[in-house]
């Protein structure tokens, strides 16, 4: 019986370690997104690049290690597995940038979906101070569906949040 008790325990104690490692994970994750969508004080700049943050999502599984879709100069990547951000279950990610030139005009940043899940003040706020474009109640599923990407999103209400260089420029 002790022993049971014993690798009852230990398997516990495993559990939570491995629970706590995965959500500073995802902590640490949300961390480096906020940075590249947040702005500097000194300027129209983004605290952080946009490509590693791609990279670190990638390498955690929580993105393809290809986009779902790329229209003009947007990668598009539908969430693998859960993440969030600012209390929001994260959906999609897109990536803004040049890599082949197909015309007018490219503004590097990066976007997002979230599922909205209560109230979006915060989200609202971060927009507002960081020289972003929020947009409540958006239409995801028809957007998506003009860039081709199949999915089986629920039909509940969306925001996005764009974080380019045309968003600073306003």
């Amino acid at each position: 019986m002790k022993k049971f008790l014993y690798q009852t325990v230990l398997f516990g104690a495993l559990l939570g370690a491995l629970s706590s490692s995965s959500l500073a994970a995802e902590s640490a994750l949300e961390k480096h997104l906020v940075n590249a969508l947040s702005i500097k004080n000194n300027g129209p700049e983004r605290l952080a690049k946009s490509g590693p943050v791609i990279v670190a999502y990638k390498r955690a599984g929580i993105l393809s290690k290809q986009a779902d879709a790329r229209a003009d100069y947007v990668d598009f990547y539908l969430l693998r597995k859960p993440a969030s951000f600012l209390g929001h279950p994260l959906v999609l990610l897109e990536e803004e940038y040049m890599d082949t030139y197909v015309g007018c005009c490219v503004s590097p940043g990066l976007g997002l979906v979230v599922q909205v899940n209560g109230d979006t003040r915060t989200m609202q706020d971060f927009a507002e101070k960081n020289a972003c474009t929020l947009t409540p109640h958006a239409d995801v599923i028809g957007t998506l569906k003009t860039y081709g990407i199949r999915n089986k999103l629920p039909k509940v209400d969306y925001a996005t949040l764009s974080c380019r260089e045309r968003d600073a420029q306003k």
